[in-house]
């Protein structure tokens, strides 16, 4: 099971984010509270982000080492600034190769999307069926192996089906589809997602007949004040809220949450 972070509020060094917390994405890619499989997030990590003055499609930077060996990024950290972040540390499931393709955040033009879960025996259950219902634009997209960016991919499908649809809409249609998938094939699938436009967050915590992983949300905290985060483990102590059982989460531009059942 990966952990995954997401700020939207005032722009703030990454460093405030990933290192200065007590229980930082740092910490807890060697040392988690939560997971329900796997003892470390040590298999890559990705951080994406968007520019604090400009409309310009979003950054990533990757790596395929634990986070806590690259080198560059303490110093990036103290750098690079955004009034939106996300970010991910990768526990690989076992099969899953580690590279680069297969490293968080996955893009699609203003788009970044994490995840944390997974599809029980993906390549040989739901594998095929879940590429044959994207459209080119969204099969394209994939260039890796993982069950993660091939839901990303789904949520892509339908929102470039309907460009009218949200980004909301179009993640809830796509976990539908992911249930009814693995009813269909009688198997498990846990899909914590994190997306964002840049302007606003949307996150789900879902799972079908399985342990679904944690996700929680804070707002207006005082040590950052008009941001909101959601985060697989609270960072440090605080008014966190625990996002409920197969719930979405949306976050808007003016830091309003709305909670929608799944």
């Amino acid at each position: 099971m990966c952990r995954l972070l997401a700020y939207l509020g005032p722009s703030i060094l990454l460093d405030y984010l990933l290192y200065k917390p007590e229980h930082s994405l740092i910490v807890q890619s060697y040392q988690p509270r939560e997971m329900t499989a796997g003892l470390l997030n040590a298999d890559g990590f990705g951080i994406g982000w968007y520019h604090p003055q400009r409309e310009t499609d979003p950054f990533t930077y990757k790596n395929i080492l634990p986070i806590w060996n690259d080198i560059n990024l303490p110093q990036l950290s103290r750098y690079i600034e955004s009034g939106c972040v996300i970010a991910n540390v990768r526990s690989a499931t076992p099969g899953q190769a580690v590279d680069l393709n297969n490293c968080q955040p996955f893009r699609a033009g203003k788009i970044l999307g994490i995840h944390n879960g997974y599809i029980e025996n993906f390549r040989y259950s739901i594998y095929k069926k879940m590429r044959s219902l994207l459209n080119e634009k969204a099969y394209l997209l994939i260039s890796g192996t993982t069950d993660s960016e091939h839901i990303f991919a789904l949520v892509m499908h339908e929102l470039l089906t309907n460009q009218k649809r949200s980004l909301a809409a179009a993640t809830r249609t796509a976990l539908n589809i992911l249930a009814d998938l693995a009813a269909s094939h009688q198997i498990a699938a846990s899909a914590n997602l994190i997306l964002t436009d840049g302007h606003h967050l949307i996150a789900t915590r879902f799972a079908v007949d399985t342990a679904i992983p944690s996700l929680y949300w804070l707002r207006d905290d005082p040590t950052l004040p008009s941001a909101a985060l959601i985060a697989s483990e609270p960072l440090f102590p605080g008014n966190w809220n625990r996002c409920p059982e197969n719930s979405l989460i949306t976050v808007g531009e003016n830091l309003e949450i709305n909670i929608y059942p799944l």
